[in-house]
């Protein structure tokens, strides 16, 4: 007689069972993390896309720019969540223009909730300086925040610098 190693059903549908209360408990901690994680890339590609904008800014001599835009085609967009675009600017004054060069355009992110009453286009002058004479803030927020420090403010100082604050949902 041989004996035959394996599986059987009440054993399999055991673990499956144990698996998905383990799987239901882990899930909230999970989500935070996710959210954690897509604030962090999503501040990580905006400050990217600002510093292509400064150092396109040095580069031409002119000038370039970055606003927030919902199709990468004009600097159309409510809030920074609706996605940005950097561009050069040509002629040197401070805005998006027909003809200007879009160099990177970043779509919407709709796990984010646009933040009202900030400045939608920031602008550096060829020597890489912010044209705004004060300090420029972008903030990112989840639209689901928990009670964690998810939601990200960028700073943008006159002279170009860009710092990242986190902070508690407002």
């Amino acid at each position: 007689m041989r004996r035959i190693n394996g599986f059987t059903l009440l054993e399999l549908m055991v673990t499956v069972a144990v698996l998905a209360i383990l799987a239901a408990i882990a899930f909230p901690s999970f989500q935070g993390t996710l959210r954690s994680n897509r604030m962090a890339t999503t501040s990580n590609e905006l400050i990217a896309a600002l510093s292509l904008a400064r150092s396109e800014a040095v580069k031409n001599t002119r000038g370039a720019g970055i606003c927030a835009s919902s199709a990468g085609t004009s600097c159309d967009g409510p809030t920074w969540s609706g996605g940005w675009m950097v561009w050069g600017d040509t002629n040197g004054n401070g805005a998006f223009d027909a003809g200007e060069p879009v160099l990177r355009f970043a779509e919407g992110r709709p796990a984010l909730e646009g933040v009202s009453g900030q400045d939608l286009t920031i602008a550096f002058d060829a020597r890489g300086r912010n044209r705004a004479a004060a300090a420029q803030d972008i903030t990112l927020l989840p639209d689901e925040c928990g009670n964690q420090d998810l939601q990200r403010r960028l700073t943008i100082s006159p002279t170009g610098q860009v710092r990242l604050h986190k902070e508690k949902c407002a």
